[in-house]
């Protein structure tokens, strides 16, 4: 496959005529980690090669339950020069950017997000490293692109020298981390971290996976892949709960944290129960003024993919009604294989209001960019 300026024009021509999207949830990723040795010290050079990288969890390298692709990619999303999906912009301009008309696309790098990483010091410089190639690779060299603050979640004051060293840097618009955490996230271990994207000015994005050593059910290691993808919104509604509960949004008023890539239609569930058993149990959390729901509706926005498909679209209109349409922000999750269409996955019924909202206007928003 030939992609040349000319047919990228042509492609990009043909795409005005559609609704212009921002994509919340852009997966790019190096093409090995040999990537990112120009944005690394020599020391991590040798350190890769000898040692690896040392994850919070019992496996060497990947996933528990490995995807029917590698790393759950779409067939079509490998470049045409045989390297990994999400590692050439050339060719996600050509396949997704240009055809959706893509106004902003936001980079989320989980493969890899070094934030995890056992080596306090190899995450905080991984992090750095890729932070370093999103700007040189991606940023710079597309206008419609925004990077994420990659951070060294596990380690505060790493984590908070990471965000202040891209505090004043514009193509970086929100702090991220993986939702499977050592610890529930809410736990001040984490609030250095909070604060520092609080000073910053900076959403915090909260994307599934990761690996926090532990199994990622309650009882253990489950037996199918269909429980990992969704054990995704399981896990996200704990650190809800946890951000909630541990006060973080009382201590840290004007923070925002965007959940991504782990449904939403069981939040208001969620924050029904929540507001029951506050009712009855407030006394042992006096720091909290306001029921779990205010906190939860104030501070918590969410991203379509993966989103839920009742039998009646009704039913997931009533969920955005609650949430509402001014906190759920349109992600592909573009070059998985549970991508997302722009053209198809939104539910019919919605007004062009509401479509335009989720579409670009939120994102537009809660980045800062109207």
């Amino acid at each position: 496959m030939n992609i040349n300026v000319a047919s990228s024009t042509r492609v990009k021509s043909a795409a005005r005529a559609k609704l212009a999207i921002a994509d919340c949830d852009l997966h790019p990723a190096p093409n090995g980690l040999k990537e990112l040795h120009p944005y690394l010290d020599e020391r991590w050079h040798r350190h890769l090669e000898m040692f690896g990288t040392l994850r919070r969890h019992g496996y060497q390298q990947g996933p528990a339950y490995p995807k029917g692709q590698p790393e759950a990619m779409r067939r079509d999303s490998w470049p045409p020069d045989g390297s990994r999906p999400g590692s050439r912009l050339g060719f996600m301009q050509w396949q997704h950017l240009d055809p959706n008309n893509v106004e902003l696309g936001v980079l989320t790098p989980i493969s890899p997000h070094p934030g995890g990483f056992q080596n306090a010091e190899m995450s905080a410089a991984f992090c750095r490293a890729v932070n370093d190639w999103q700007k040189a690779e991606w940023t710079q060299k597309d206008s419609r692109l925004r990077a994420s603050i990659t951070v060294p979640y596990e380690h505060g004051e790493l984590a908070v020298g990471e965000i202040e060293r891209r505090a004043d840097d514009p193509e970086f618009v929100q702090v991220f981390l993986l939702s499977r955490t050592a610890a529930p996230i809410g736990q001040r271990r984490y609030w250095p971290m909070f604060e520092a994207a609080v000073r910053a000015n900076r959403p915090v994005a909260i994307h599934a996976f990761g690996f926090g050593g532990f199994p990622i059910t309650g009882g253990g290691w489950p037996s199918f892949y269909l429980e990992e993808m969704t054990g995704h919104a399981q896990c996200c509604q704990s650190q809800v709960t946890s951000l909630v509960l541990e006060g973080v949004f009382e201590r840290f008023p004007t923070l925002r944290v965007v959940f991504i890539e782990g449904g939403f239609a069981w939040l208001p569930s969620l924050a029904w129960r929540l507001d029951r058993h506050w009712k009855k149990l407030k006394s042992e959390t006096p720091h909290l003024e306001r029921l779990p729901s205010e906190y939860i509706r104030d501070h918590i926005w969410v991203t379509t993919q993966p989103m839920e498909e009742p039998r009646s679209a009704g039913h997931l209109i009533d969920v955005c009604e609650w949430i509402g349409w001014d906190k759920i922000l349109f992600a592909t999750d573009y070059p998985h294989w549970d991508f997302d269409n722009p053209a198809q996955c939104l539910p019919p019924a919605l007004t062009e209001e509401q479509r335009g909202r989720i579409f670009l206007e939120n994102a537009r928003s809660f980045y800062g960019m109207n």
